[in-house]
């Protein structure tokens, strides 16, 4: 039997019910299939694999964002905000969070996880940090590409943090982001590995590399 606990029952404050277990069902095979509300890219080979969830930015989509996973040997799931952009980017956690959890029960079902990183870029890293911070018993390192801030809330477990920002971007300015959420973050205890860079609202192939080395 595989994982899964009540789902839905802390959606609203960002609290994933779905855990990694013993799978029951059939692994999918390699390659990217429609899965959920998004995409799943499934690496070759058999047995155990990390996770990255993986969020994209407002206006755009789960393949835009897949780029920057390159062919890394992980398991990905890039889900699709209900709306323009996620649902606590604007207010509180809700459907995205449900939609997630729903999604990862799923998947906990046909795969063997490892481990498990939460990422995003632009508003998906905003997202991927504050439901990182929320969920830490689930995901062991949290990844946020140029984040704008991070929704106040209940914290568990300590993940470890990679931050990255581009000096020179116009879209959500450093000094009024990432240069505030990284001293607030290590402040109250988290270990962040925090990366800035000469560039803008983008994710430089190095970055991305030093982002998910320790992961996959």
């Amino acid at each position: 039997m595989g994982t899964t606990a009540q789902l839905g029952t802390g959606w609203r404050l960002g609290e994933l019910a779905a855990r990694p277990g013993t799978p029951s069902g059939e692994r999918l095979a390699a390659g990217r299939h429609e899965f959920g509300d998004g995409l799943l890219q499934v690496p070759a080979g058999d047995g155990p694999v990390p996770l990255v969830v993986l969020f994209h930015g407002a206006g755009s989509n789960p393949e835009r964002v897949l780029a920057v996973m390159k062919d890394r040997p992980a398991l990905v799931y890039a889900p699709k905000s209900g709306a323009r952009t996620w649902d606590a980017i604007h207010g509180n956690f809700g459907p995205d969070v449900e939609a997630l959890d729903r999604s990862l029960a799923e998947l906990f079902e046909h795969f063997e996880v490892s481990r498990a990183a939460i990422a995003g870029f632009s508003d998906g890293a905003s997202y991927a940090l504050s439901l990182g911070l929320v969920n830490g018993t689930l995901f062991e390192h949290v990844v946020a590409f140029s984040p704008g801030f991070v929704v106040p809330g209940a914290r568990a477990g300590k993940p470890e943090v990679f931050v990255s920002h581009g000096r020179q971007d116009g879209v959500l300015p450093i000094e009024a982001t990432s240069r505030r959420i990284v001293p607030a973050l290590r402040i109250v205890g988290y270990r962040v590995d925090y990366r800035e860079f000469t560039g803008g609202h983008e994710v430089p192939p190095s970055v991305a590399d030093a982002a998910f080395r320790r992961i996959v």
